[in-house]
């Protein structure tokens, strides 16, 4: 059954036009048409539409053109006797879309620059304030658990302890083999220009057990564990078993915050002094190959030149270290709000701020060493 279209006139002097039929986009065609010739008159016109039996988004356009030809003519048009599901499809169509949003004024180019730094000042006043919270909280829960007044969980140590060290024996090796490789090639070919390639083993040996082997460990386990810690974490904020925790009467930093803290703590250690072994192999490889020093003699200038001082300053180093990257991690973990976008941009901050953090405790540490007359 197709469509159907007659006019007439009503006792009170308006257009009527009856619909029948069904108003879909195969029987619309010259419906619309039909619609189209009639020209606005007073005092208005009423569409019937009681025999209507189907219609969609071609039928409802069709029916709004008309509404909108007599509105603009200034005269009144309504329709009637529609049924509920007709009805909704014509209002829906005739509703108005609502006013898409303006791009507001940017006003002053300068002003709105200062206010976009401040209100990232303001952030980050926020983000240091919150993290003295945590830290403070982070130490006061050490601290009864050192006295015996809160309960260490071994297993949770053991398994990040494995995570952390175990599990990353084999990539440390492998970078700090070639960051031993890279330094004895560098430093040979400039101290070969003064005829002092032996002393390619004073900057192997001292460069790696004080700075470069600690540091670019704890550089790996920030972009490594660092990471994990604040995805692990964040995503159990988000499925809320951070606050299941809190909910049974477990406190999440005892439970999440310090195994993790005490584990990197403990293994940035042992991986700092595996690491700094496998770069002075390979400067030892390189020394051996290129400038004919035979491993003995290798093994004899570095008990030579690495001093007790520089193995001490380099275990001194790790472990503060690792607190602060098991600390970065689970306190952007436990900032996770909202959606998973959120748990990948506190991933990335904790990588990136834990990796600025100890860059500058290094610095700090180089200034402090120095002054104390450990050079």
């Amino acid at each position: 059954m197709g469509s159907g279209i007659s006019w007439s006139k009503a006792d009170d002097g308006s257009t009527s036009v009856r619909l029948a039929g069904r108003l879909t986009i195969d029987d619309v065609a010259t419906l619309a048409d039909d619609l189209a010739a009639q020209a606005p008159q007073a005092p208005g016109l009423v569409i019937d539409m009681h025999d209507v039996t189907a219609i969609d988004t071609a039928g409802a356009w069709a029916v709004n053109c008309l509404l909108v030809r007599w509105h603009d003519a200034g005269h009144e048009a309504r329709v009637v006797g529609a049924s509920p599901a007709v009805g909704r499809m014509v209002d829906a169509l005739c509703t108005p879309p609502p006013p898409a949003p303006m791009r507001p004024d940017p006003g002053n180019p300068i002003t709105a620059r200062l206010a976009r730094i401040g209100a990232g000042v303001l952030v980050q006043m926020d983000n240091v304030g919150a993290f003295l919270a945590f830290l403070g909280q982070t130490l006061l829960v050490l601290g009864a658990t050192a006295v015996g007044r809160r309960r260490l969980r071994w297993h949770g140590v053991v398994h990040q302890a494995e995570a952390i060290g175990v599990n990353a024996l084999g990539i440390v090796a492998l970078l700090l083999f070639l960051v031993g490789v890279v330094v004895a090639q560098q430093g040979a070919v400039q101290l070969r220009q003064f005829g002092a390639e032996v002393f390619t083993v004073n900057l192997i040996g001292r460069a790696t057990i004080r700075e470069l082997g600690i540091l670019l460990t704890a550089i790996m386990v920030a972009g490594r564990s660092g990471s994990a810690f604040a995805a692990q974490i964040g995503s159990m904020k988000l499925n809320q078993e951070v606050d299941a925790l809190r909910t049974i009467g477990l406190d999440p930093i005892e439970v999440l915050v310090v195994p993790r803290v005490i584990a990197c703590s403990l293994m940035l250690v042992g991986l700092a002094f595996y690491g700094s072994l496998w770069a002075l192999v390979g400067g030892g490889l390189y020394a051996w190959f290129d400038l004919a020093m035979p491993p003995a003699t290798y093994v004899a200038r570095l008990q030579e030149v690495i001093l007790m001082s520089d193995f001490v300053v380099g275990m001194i180093k790790a472990p503060v270290f690792g607190f602060i990257i098991a600390l970065m991690g689970c306190f952007h973990g436990l900032q996770v709000t909202g959606n998973a976008e959120s748990v990948g941009q506190r991933t990335t901050q904790a990588v990136v701020e834990a990796i600025f953090v100890v860059i500058v405790f290094d610095a700090f540490f180089a200034v402090f060493f120095s002054a104390l007359g450990f050079n």
